[in-house]
């Protein structure tokens, strides 16, 4: 890391962070989605399914998990679990971006096919990550895989499931598990796994987030895939080891609100 004053980048950082991982910080953020659930099968649920569709304006991917939850009734989780043919009819209507009525239906079928045998998602996860793994990288690959693991697996839809096998920074899915993962006191993040340590999570690289992290010397990587996603991580382990992650707040608020 190429960075003169490491001490007043960490206290810069640690004073960011401060600042940005309050409640407040939930409202207008997609993480809102699962904070309007108490069941941990449904916070696991919609807090994935709203980072996948994070994309594009913050507002209108909130908007869009409340359709989508609307048509299930509220209860995602008993809805997958219970509904017949029929009720299936309204998410044909669905769409957001490029995630379609295709993209919706087998998120559903692998959902009522892992949650008739598992009890969290968090399995899905920690059956990839070996007992000496640095970071969630083989946990990423190995949950992409068993996620498409149906008979009925639509290529099209593999496209919304990032994995370090084809170089991607898996913005997405790192959100989300920082969400299942990271505990504190502050409220944003839900601590509701304990199986993966947030020492393991890979920074979620949004465009503001690498911006940030290019501009104060974070990251030196030209593109942005995964390997600069481990690099930047790699580099706030330095600031922090037991809990790195917690810079995504500092860096993403300084990009979205400061415009930094």
């Amino acid at each position: 890391m190429v960075h003169n004053d490491f001490e007043g980048l960490k206290a810069f950082l640690d004073e960011k962070v401060a600042l940005y991982n309050q409640r407040s910080f939930i409202s207008p953020d997609p993480v809102s989605i699962p904070h309007a659930y108490t069941l941990k099968q449904d916070i696991e649920i919609t807090g994935f399914w709203a980072a996948i569709l994070a994309w594009g304006q913050r507002v209108t991917i909130i908007n869009k998990c409340n359709e989508l939850f609307a048509m299930m009734d509220n209860q995602p989780y008993d809805f997958i679990l219970n509904h017949s043919e029929n009720d299936l009819k309204p998410l044909l209507k669905f769409k957001h971006r490029t995630f379609n009525d295709i993209d919706t239906l087998y998120f559903i079928a692998f959902f009522k096919d892992f949650y008739q045998k598992h009890d969290s998602l968090e399995s899905a996860f920690l059956s990839g990550l070996k007992p000496d793994d640095e970071h969630i990288g083989n946990a990423l690959i190995h949950f992409h895989d068993q996620f498409f693991a149906l008979p009925d697996a639509p290529q099209r839809t593999k496209k919304h499931i990032a994995t370090p096998v084809r170089k991607s920074a898996c913005k997405r899915i790192n959100m989300f598990l920082r969400w299942m993962v990271r505990t504190d006191t502050n409220g944003v993040d839900f601590g509701i796994w304990h199986g993966i340590k947030p020492s393991q999570l890979i920074c979620p690289c949004d465009v503001h987030v690498e911006r940030v992290a290019r501009k104060l010397g974070l990251v030196k990587r030209k593109q942005m895939d995964w390997q600069t996603a481990l690099e930047l991580t790699e580099n706030l382990r330095q600031f922090d080891p037991e809990d790195p992650v917690k810079y995504d707040f500092a860096l993403f608020g300084l990009g979205v609100e400061e415009k930094f």
